[in-house]
């Protein structure tokens, strides 16, 4: 006998996934912010949380809680809006489950399963953090943390970092590959794969990394050739959009969603962090590389491009937003799913052609507060010259 409690509980997910999104008061010309996140724990269905068999659990208690639902990959496939999400349990374990909508803003509903990924790494504890790519190739590629114990360390914390690899083609049935190696860095995360061949090979975006936390050595995004995506090992790893001092890509920073080609470049939506005396601070920022040498940087505007802001600030891990998915419509409109805080998912909206105006046109950060305040002045006064006539 289903339980009473159940049709109240899933009541309530269904009010919050049909609400309707609409754009907050936020302006700063380059992308929209909505009222709500796109994607809760609250909205996951209760049956993934719930025994809903009275006779088995009489008091209705949550079996498998969920503790977050955040960090998602994004596809759009004939007309829809798809999430891969990183849903972490109670038990801080995370798995992956794809949320659909209509319109890319708000009614994403969950698919009556999360995703089971083949069982091919027997030492892999977690994964997290999808990066969805539609390749040139036919497939739909994943690719995602593997998590595994560093079993040199006596340390219950030290983990290994290695990418993840999988492929489908609608979503549903998923193919492992191995994961990928990388012959000069000991540890791999943020890794994207570009979606088109480049000299005739498999491209991948990378963050090396000396151990799980730290980058270390690691001098900012990655860029290496493999030929063979199903057994794929890296070389040589040139290096993109580097670490810089005193700027919010400090710390670290990793690639985010799969880059967007437009007519001017390759624009790539990635995160940076930097360090504070309340802890890492990570932000949203943007550059893009050149059409023929997708390692190339060819801009980079300065500073960032979403900073977390009010109750965004809050959360699991606070003070953090991140990206690892972004959908382009045949519209030209633009979607970036963030996180905030570890704990939900929101929605900025925008156009190509004002992402392309924001990257190519706003100036770059000279790395100096004097020449910064300089640049500033010019601006200025360009705008009074322009009040005063």
């Amino acid at each position: 006998m289903i339980h009473e409690k159940y049709y109240e509980l899933q009541k309530e997910v269904d009010e919050l996934t049909s609400r309707k999104n609409s754009k907050s008061a936020f302006y700063n010309g380059i992308y929209d912010r909505y009222e709500n996140p796109v994607l809760t724990r609250e909205m996951i269905p209760v049956t993934w949380k719930y025994d809903i068999d009275k006779d088995s659990n009489p008091y209705f208690m949550e079996r498998l809680g969920v503790n977050a639902t955040f960090n998602s990959g994004a596809i759009y496939l004939k007309g829809k809006y798809y999430l891969v999400a990183r849903i972490e349990g109670n038990d801080r374990k995370s798995f992956f489950g794809v949320a659909e909508s209509d319109n890319g803003v708000d009614g994403f509903k969950f698919w009556d399963y999360p995703i089971l990924l083949p069982d091919t790494c027997p030492e892999e504890t977690n994964v997290y953090d999808m990066r969805l790519t539609q390749h040139e190739d036919g497939y739909i590629y994943g690719v995602f943390c593997s998590e595994s114990k560093d079993k040199t360390s006596n340390d219950l914390s030290a983990a290994v970092a290695a990418a993840g690899i999988v492929r489908t083609k609608d979503l549903k049935n998923w193919e492992r590959l191995d994961n990928l190696t990388t012959l000069r860095s000991p540890q791999q995360r943020n890794v994207v794969l570009h979606p088109e061949f480049v000299n005739g090979k498999y491209a991948f975006y990378t963050r090396p990394m000396d151990d799980f936390i730290e980058t270390g050595s690691g001098g900012g995004v990655g860029f290496g050739l493999c030929d063979d995506i199903e057994h794929a090992v890296i070389d040589e790893e040139v290096m993109t959009s580097l670490r810089k001092y005193h700027t919010i890509t400090e710390a670290k920073n990793g690639a985010g969603a799969t880059p967007i080609k437009t007519d001017r470049g390759w624009i790539h939506i990635a995160h940076g962090v930097r360090n504070t005396a309340a802890g890492l601070r990570y932000v949203i920022y943007a550059f893009a590389t050149d059409l023929n040498d997708p390692s190339k940087v060819i801009a980079e505007p300065s500073g960032m491009l979403i900073g977390p802001r009010e109750g965004e600030r809050v959360g699991d891990v606070s003070n953090v937003v991140f990206t690892n998915g972004a959908i382009v419509n045949e519209k030209n409109e633009v979607f970036i799913y963030y996180a905030s805080s570890d704990t939900r998912l929101h929605v900025a909206t925008t156009t190509i052609d004002k992402l392309v105006d924001y990257v190519f046109s706003t100036p770059e950060d000279p790395g100096r507060s004097v020449e910064c305040v300089a640049q500033r002045c010019d601006m200025i006064r360009k705008n009074l010259e322009l009040l005063a006539r």
